[in-house]
């Protein structure tokens, strides 16, 4: 069976140090939702070229997009490029697109550092950035982004532009009453309903008005209104503090 949906590797001592709070993560989280594409796991892992060969090809293996984030500049700890060619099979070549886009940009500052931004795994293209000159490296499906997050966020959009995602239909109940007092309605429909996602995340912020929060999520809206009816019918009465 093929993949599907999306995984992502993060890559950067400095955020495993804490050094850095990932922003790229819960970012890319938040629009792959957005768009219907579903996360199938995110990794943090350091500069470390074998870390980084085991969590791409990890990640190969769960979903048909991979996405990094960090590790594709010209530095000595920018390992991304070699650790992905590596995870792939693949050799590390100079793309002669980036190399006239790198002149062009550096005028006379060219430096033999600058040029390694032209390094790709063998094979790799590149897709074009509206409003930046530097394009998005990519492989077989395997996006190479940038760890400063506004240079991430732009090209993450870049690539968005170019998948097709599915869109789930997400409702929310807010309940006052404890998982232990609606465990059984939320199993009972879950169980008659395995096609819809059905959550229950307790909360434990007194300033709120709910304690429980139940989430519902389909593909089809209708499946989504019938979960939401039978939950709402089965529940303790006055529990339901309000829906969304």
């Amino acid at each position: 069976m093929e993949p599907t949906g999306a995984a992502a590797v993060i890559i950067g001592n400095e955020v495993l140090t804490a050094k850095v709070v990932d922003a790229n993560g819960p970012h890319l989280i938040q629009r792959l939702r957005e768009v219907g594409i579903p996360l199938r796991t995110l990794e943090i892992v350091p500069d470390e070229v074998d870390v980084i060969v085991e969590a791409v090809a990890r990640a190969r293996l769960r979903a048909k997009y991979v996405f990094t984030s960090g590790g594709i500049g010209p530095t000595h700890d920018d390992v991304t490029v070699r650790a992905v060619a590596l995870a792939m099979g693949r050799k590390v070549v100079r793309l002669p697109e980036m190399v006239a886009l790198i002149q062009e940009k550096a005028a006379d500052k060219l430096t033999a550092e600058a040029l390694r931004l032209a390094d790709a795994p063998e094979g790799a293209v590149l897709i074009p950035q509206p409003g930046s000159w530097y394009p998005v490296l990519t492989v077989e499906d395997v996006f190479m982004l940038p760890g400063v997050p506004q240079l991430f966020r732009l090209q993450l959009e870049a690539v968005l532009a170019r998948l097709r995602g599915t869109p789930m239909h997400l409702r929310m109940l807010f309940l006052n009453q404890g998982e232990s007092a609606v465990a059984a309605v939320l199993d009972r429909v879950a169980l008659d309903m395995p096609h819809v996602a059905i959550g229950s995340y307790p909360v434990f912020d007194r300033s709120l008005d709910y304690v429980v929060k139940v989430t519902v999520e389909s593909l089809e809206s209708e499946a989504v209104e019938e979960a939401m009816a039978r939950l709402q019918a089965g529940l303790p009465a006055g529990s339901v503090v309000r829906s969304e």
